[in-house]
């Protein structure tokens, strides 16, 4: 009986484990190009310059920023928040900083100076 006991908790790390990397992380890549920053890869890219992509995102909005899961991927990633001005967010991690703009249904992505 303990014998099972423990097959089926370590099951259930093991399915636990399995939905937090997928709702987490698999959602997101990484952009060579922001310096490992997480995209979300069912954004579009609609736009692309030397500093900055913007990406067209259902799930980007104005007033209520990015939803929670893309936040802790960004954590989880390293990157922290170092400042918020309205719809935009700046994230640091070494030296590197990214701006992020979140506006309705679409996400900026620029290189920090």
């Amino acid at each position: 009986m303990k014998k099972k006991s423990v097959l089926v908790l370590a099951f259930t790390f093991l399915i636990i484990g399995c939905v937090y990397y997928f709702l987490i992380y698999s959602p997101y890549e990484q952009a060579e190009e922001f310096s490992g920053f997480p995209v979300p890869i069912h954004a579009e890219k609609i736009r692309e310059t030397k500093d900055s992509t913007i990406y067209k995102w259902s799930r980007a909005s104005e007033e209520n920023g990015i939803p929670a899961g893309y936040r802790r991927a960004i954590k989880e990633n390293g990157w922290e928040e170092v400042g918020r001005e309205g719809a935009l967010v700046l994230y640091k991690k070494g030296k590197q900083k990214i701006d992020l703009l979140s506006t309705t249904k679409q996400l900026s992505i620029i290189k920090g100076k």
